[in-house]
């Protein structure tokens, strides 16, 4: 492996390729590369606010740039100076570097998810004892991983020595195939089966995969049989994810699932005012009324338009105005609907296949990296409404009947094939809550 410092020049190399000279001035020309060991990179920057953007906004081009440089899926961490002593390894007893904030005190409670909260709050209070499983489903977006973490922070403040695991169920097949590769299946299973809370973000994306739902199932198996906790979040329940295994359904089922709806006026506009006085930030009401009326089915938007004002005010010394709140999410809402990019929706579809952005944009032709490429050329179409000529521009200079052939195969699945409609949904979702960050 190369040097923490020759890497991260390598990938600081292909970023000014994406991203303009202010950006990389702004939120890259203070960072130091901490540690690179065979699947994990940290970097250290300077201020909290930062660390939140960097990790937010710019981890997956990071992940990215290691892939295009190792073939190989990395995680990036990011940690401010004070946190890098403090930093878990790897194969620690509770790898949650992403938890700070994320606590039931500063999750607003309203109608939408009263019952979600209360569950949550019940399982932090007697893990293993208290609906388990707990299955938390609902829309991008809605404050899903906050009560998974602020279960996790709770029960690691009243029982430290107990070991927690968070892991996204991406993230669980990516390190599961890292595992069959590398040899270490064993190690694997050991990290994961040998935990007292597994909480385990976003399950939906383990569906369709054989394999990592066969390891899965054992793995939830043996922390259920030995009366220890687990916690799953999801964009839907259960019974609506048609490729999942009917004996994951079954044991997801087992213990109690709660949803969550999006809020109501009175919870955004509390949660508005929350988020800003944690940044520091003093929202008039007039302000903190335009941003709920405007902002009204993703909470996660709504505090990523607060953060965009803290922006304002810390980085251009701006006073905050209404005209600057409109400004702030003029590039969120348009006319209530939220587009993506095609960059986002390649990258999406391909980490979703386990492919590199460059396979989908290339001439490979094998049957994963076809379907693939349909399913980007198609999600283009239907997401952001590109014209044929448009979409063939991202694919080496495809022509329009090419791409064309491609969305007609891709619709004509979708219409009685099931894992087609699953796959479409599953990235769809993802797309969604990338952007919402």
């Amino acid at each position: 492996m190369n040097s923490v410092n020759d890497v991260w020049q390598k990938v600081l190399n292909i970023l000014s390729g994406q991203l303009t000279q202010t950006a990389m001035d702004t939120w890259f020309a203070d960072i130091t590369p901490a540690e690179l060991d065979d699947c994990r990179l940290v970097l250290c920057t300077t201020t909290d606010f930062k660390q939140d953007i960097l990790q937010k906004r710019f981890a997956d081009r990071i992940k990215a740039a290691l892939y295009d440089l190792f073939s190989e899926e990395f995680e990036v961490v990011v940690v401010t100076e004070d946190e890098l002593s403090d930093l878990p390894q790897k194969d620690g007893d509770n790898p949650l570097p992403e938890m700070a904030g994320y606590t039931f005190d500063h999750f607003i409670v309203g109608n939408s998810n009263r019952f979600a909260h209360a569950a949550a709050s019940a399982v932090a209070e007697n893990p293993g004892k208290t609906y388990n499983p707990l299955f938390i489903y609902g829309n991008s977006g809605l404050g899903k991983t906050h009560l998974l973490l602020a279960i996790g922070n709770a029960i690691h403040e009243r029982w430290p020595e107990k070991t927690i695991v968070y892991i996204k169920g991406d993230e669980f097949t990516n390190q599961l195939v890292y595992a069959i590769k590398s040899g270490t299946t064993e190690d694997f299973r050991n990290k994961y089966r040998n935990v007292d809370l597994f909480l385990v973000d976003d399950i939906q994306f383990i569906a369709g995969k054989q394999q990592t739902q066969t390891e899965f199932f054992h793995t939830f198996n043996s922390i259920y049989e030995a009366g220890n906790q687990i916690v799953i979040t999801s964009d839907r329940p259960p019974l609506e994810m048609a490729t999942l295994d009917d004996r994951l359904k079954t044991r997801f089922e087992w213990g109690l699932m709660a949803d969550i709806q999006p809020p109501d006026l009175e919870t955004r506009m509390a949660i508005t005012r929350n988020k800003a006085a944690q940044l520091g930030l003093i929202l008039s009401d007039e302000a903190v009324s335009y941003i709920a009326d405007n902002i009204t089915s993703n909470i996660r938007r709504l505090e990523g338009t607060i953060k965009k004002l803290t922006a304002y005010k810390e980085i251009l010394n701006e006073v905050i105005t209404i005209d600057s709140v409109k400004r702030a999410i003029r590039d969120v809402i348009i006319d209530g609907i939220y587009t993506p990019t095609p960059e986002i929706i390649i990258h999406e579809t391909a980490r979703y296949f386990q492919l590199s952005e460059e396979d989908l944009r290339g001439q490979s032709r094998s049957k994963n990296t076809a379907m693939a490429r349909q399913v980007s050329m198609y999600l283009m179409r239907s997401l952001i409404d590109l014209t044929l000529n448009d979409i063939g521009r991202q694919y080496e200079g495809r022509n329009h009947t090419t791409v064309l052939s491609a969305i007609r195969k891709v619709e004509d699945l979708l219409k009685t094939d099931s894992k087609m409609q699953s796959i479409i949904r599953d990235i769809t979702s993802n797309i969604n809550s990338i952007n919402a960050n």
